[in-house]
């Protein structure tokens, strides 16, 4: 049997995820703006290690439940070894969420960077939809790859030198239509709720800002420079033919896998632990209300 990819990825995901959010701003969301002021069950969709639930189980009123629905095995392996002694009612198990059927039982049904990865994102938001009681909610947090490009200042390099805007576009939209699978996939979310007949749907934004800077002491420079480097921040470009042939096949010109080539090149030569870089993911929060 196939190896599930994301079943490699543990480590990634567990270094990564510190940089897209705020604990207090996820505290604001859960009292303040979704006024979440009685035991929920939710549902994660694509749960991987149960990230969602480590995060939001704390801040949700007592009593509320966690379940987890992942294709990989061994990430949900992982999650009831991280949940297994914490005060928290939860339940995981390994299942394609293209195909299971679920009952409409569940308070809420959130997701998190997993509809980019799904080539029909509007299909698989109907079968949240369809989990969840009357009355219940539907949340997302879905990136938007190309503001997230957008949001790098390096001290010294001008943003058009590590980071060519116009190509990057290029390439994600040619990608999108051609697998369907859609890095800016945040953006998208709001429209596709309101064609399933979601109801009061709101879009916010992370306000995480990382800010890797010389006057940080040594552990915490290196955990966050780690990270960025886990998330591919500065990455080095291999083997540049083969890189250019590539670009070349997603549907770039020869000159702009070139550019990209050099850019990427560029950025991994210069950024260090030693760089002052600002970097702000802002991951999309997309939020509706399920009224049959």
């Amino acid at each position: 049997m196939e190896e599930y990819f994301w079943d490699t990825q543990l480590e990634y995901l567990k270094r990564t995820r510190d940089l897209y959010y705020n604990d207090d701003y996820l505290g604001f969301l859960v009292k303040t703006v979704w006024k979440i002021t009685k035991p929920v069950h939710i549902i994660d969709f694509g749960c991987g290690f149960g990230y969602l639930g480590i995060k939001l189980l704390p801040l949700l009123p007592k009593g509320s439940k966690y379940t987890g629905i992942d294709k990989g095995q061994q990430l949900i392996i992982k999650a009831k070894e991280y949940f297994r002694n914490l005060p928290y009612e939860t339940e995981f198990f390994v299942a394609d969420t293209n195909e299971i059927e679920l009952e409409s039982k569940y308070d809420i049904a959130v997701c998190h960077a997993f509809l980019l990865h799904i080539s029909e994102p509007k299909r698989m938001l109907q079968r949240m939809v369809n989990s969840v009681t009357n009355d219940g909610k539907i949340i997302c947090f879905e990136p938007h790859w190309i503001s997230s490009m957008a949001s790098y200042e390096l001290d010294g390099y001008k943003q058009s030198q590590i980071v060519p805007l116009s190509i990057l576009q290029k390439l994600y939209e040619k990608s999108s239509n051609k697998t369907g699978i859609d890095g800016n996939m945040g953006t998208k979310v709001p429209k596709y709720l309101s064609e399933l007949g979601v109801k009061n749907i709101e879009c916010r934004v992370s306000d995480k800002v990382n800010f890797l800077h010389t006057v940080l002491n040594q552990s915490e420079k290196q955990k966050l420079f780690s990270s960025l480097k886990e998330e591919g921040v500065g990455g080095e470009p291999i083997k540049k033919d083969q890189f250019i042939e590539n670009l070349i096949k997603r549907g770039l010109s020869l000159q702009e896998s070139k550019d990209q080539f050099e850019a990427e090149l560029l950025f991994s030569n210069v950024f260090n632990i030693e760089s002052s870089l600002l970097y702000t993911p802002s991951m999309k929060i997309t939020f509706g209300e399920i009224n049959r």
